[in-house]
């Protein structure tokens, strides 16, 4: 759905060709030569020769060698010694080592394998063995470094794709309405999940009396979820649809649904909750699109506010056209508390895997407040405890509306 939702592996035969490349360690020059000669015409196989072996670390490290032959009795140092030095260098700890000996004895196998080896000849073998082994040996090293250099291309692909996430959460953000502090009071919390949901939420004066509200929530994760998001909320708060009345909330849901549907989003639809406060009638007319329930917190006296959901039944916006929404209207009495949020703020498990219950929300929102604490900060504390985490799977939206 999103193209940047997951980070994808790099399609097989995009990493580096590998070539079987044999690095031969013996003091012989007869036995090299002949060593060259058996692997004459394979054309699948690069042959080295190292006649000095205290040569023979740093050459395998400048060669990368599939698949190393190495003598076990060679002058100015033991073979089991030189098995060891490869197995400590980081560049050569893991490349396959045939060793070659003249005598078929049990000890020397034993200490050979011991010490990292991984196959034992007798030499010199027959070509069509010698051949074989070195194909096998070399052909599982290659697929181990392949293995490695896909790993490495996920990892390097995740830490774009983490990046890229972070990016577009903090433009979220940056476009997110500033807190309101004068005849309405704001205040609002957003934190983008582990992989970037598509909330977004804004409100403005639409004129001296009319104040509007809304969140929206993209389908999905990722990029193409937040830019859905962020070009919805674009167009709600330049008042940019034709033919609508921005005091009218079904009209908006109607004209949103007409802007943005599915088929030319990637197939992504979004909910929303869209409301309007009438300054002069004292009420909010409101209309939602799929979208969870806003909570109105309302009363006579400030420690008496009962929470009222305000949900219309409305289609996906996006998901069917000419689809007609219905406005509602609530009075507001002395002392109200408005919240608006997407589902990412209560559809959370406890860590029994059991889903919090809505009702169980409700009644921490409408706890009273907590000194040092606005309440949408107490709710986030709450979650977090109920859930015992500080991560999200979903955006946590939430933003809170108090009249005067």
């Amino acid at each position: 759905m999103n193209p940047a939702e997951t980070a994808q592996p790099p399609a097989k035969g995009a990493f580096k060709e590998h070539t079987i490349t044999v690095l031969l360690v013996d003091d012989q020059a007869i036995i090299g030569e002949a060593v060259r000669r058996m692997l004459a015409g394979e054309k699948d196989i690069v042959y080295h020769y190292c006649g000095n072996p205290a040569k023979a670390v740093p050459m395998a490290e400048e060669l990368k060698p599939t698949v190393i032959l190495q003598d076990l009795v060679m002058p100015d140092i033991d073979g089991l010694t030189l098995v060891k030095f490869f197995r400590a260098r980081e560049k050569t700890r893991d490349i396959p080592l045939i060793v070659l000996s003249t005598k078929e004895e049990a000890t020397t196998k034993a200490e050979a394998f011991a010490l990292g080896a991984n196959d034992y000849l007798v030499k010199l073998p027959d070509r069509i063995e010698l051949l074989a082994r070195i194909r096998y040996h070399s052909n599982g090293y290659i697929n181990l470094l392949q293995r490695n250099e896909a790993y490495q291309a996920l990892v390097e692909s995740q830490k774009a794709l983490a990046k890229e996430l972070s990016e577009a959460a903090e433009y979220v953000k940056s476009l997110l309405p500033p807190p309101m502090d004068g005849e309405l009071k704001t205040v609002w919390e957003f934190i983008p999940s582990t992989s970037l949901g598509g909330d977004s939420f804004g409100y403005h004066w639409l004129d001296d009396n009319h104040f509007a509200m809304y969140l929206l929530d993209v389908c999905g994760h990722g990029v193409g979820a937040a830019l859905l998001s962020i070009s919805a909320m674009n167009v709600l708060r330049s008042q940019s649809l034709p033919n609508t009345d921005f005091r009218q909330p079904s009209q908006v849901l109607e004209a949103l649904n007409a802007a943005f549907p599915m088929e030319e989003q990637h197939d992504m639809y979004f909910t929303i909750w869209y409301g309007v406060y009438d300054k002069a009638a004292r009420s909010i007319a409101y209309s939602s699109g799929g979208h969870p329930p806003a909570i109105l917190l309302t009363g006579d006296a400030p420690d008496a506010l009962q929470p009222l959901e305000l949900a219309t039944r409305g289609f996906i916006i996006g998901g069917m056209p000419g689809v007609k929404h219905q406005t509602a209207t609530v009075q507001l009495k002395a002392f109200n508390r408005l919240y608006v949020f997407s589902d990412g703020v209560y559809e959370v498990f406890t860590p029994t895997g059991e889903l919090w219950a809505f009702e169980d929300f409700v009644k921490l929102l409408a706890q009273p407040p907590e000194p040092g604490l606005n309440n949408v900060q107490r709710v986030l504390q709450g979650v977090r405890k109920v859930k015992q985490s500080d991560s999200f799977d979903d955006d946590f939206s939430m933003f809170e509306v108090a009249f005067g």
